[in-house]
């Protein structure tokens, strides 16, 4: 059984994420998306979208790994192949970078897989299929 969405109810899976990815409402993208670090608001302080369905759980930190392992093993090989590197470096170096850069990249991760759920009405962001046994709330 397919759902027709109206032409008036399509939302744009680019700009939902791009919009999230800035910690903005996926929706009007001027409400704030969190609350805290990686902490979701509820609604949109602006236009009252819930945020509270989202379900991005564990993808943000796996992606924010993936790609911050992918930017440091290749760093790590070119330095390898142009410089004769202390192994001491990578400690000072790579180490920190290990541990700063998926936490910068965390919250503009999560912001657009919320924006992406929502985009595609997932888990609750349509509200004319929501799941009975999820509780509104409190």
């Amino acid at each position: 059984m397919s759902v027709e969405i109206g032409v008036a109810d399509k939302r744009s899976v680019g700009d939902a994420m791009w919009k999230g990815g800035l910690c903005r409402c996926p929706k009007c993208g001027e409400g704030k998306l969190f609350r805290a670090y990686l902490k979701v608001d509820r609604t949109c302080s602006a236009c009252g979208e819930e945020f509270f369905h989202h379900r991005a759980d564990d993808l943000p930190p796996y992606v924010a790994i993936f790609v911050v392992g992918h930017v440091l093993v290749g760093l790590m090989l070119h330095m390898e192949m142009v410089w004769r590197v202390h192994p001491m470096t990578y400690i000072y170096t790579m180490v920190p970078l290990a541990i700063i850069l998926p936490l910068l990249m965390l919250p503009s991760i999560k912001g657009a897989i919320v924006g992406l759920q929502w985009a595609l009405r997932m888990h609750g962001f349509d509200p004319d299929h929501r799941d009975p046994a999820q509780p509104e709330y409190p």
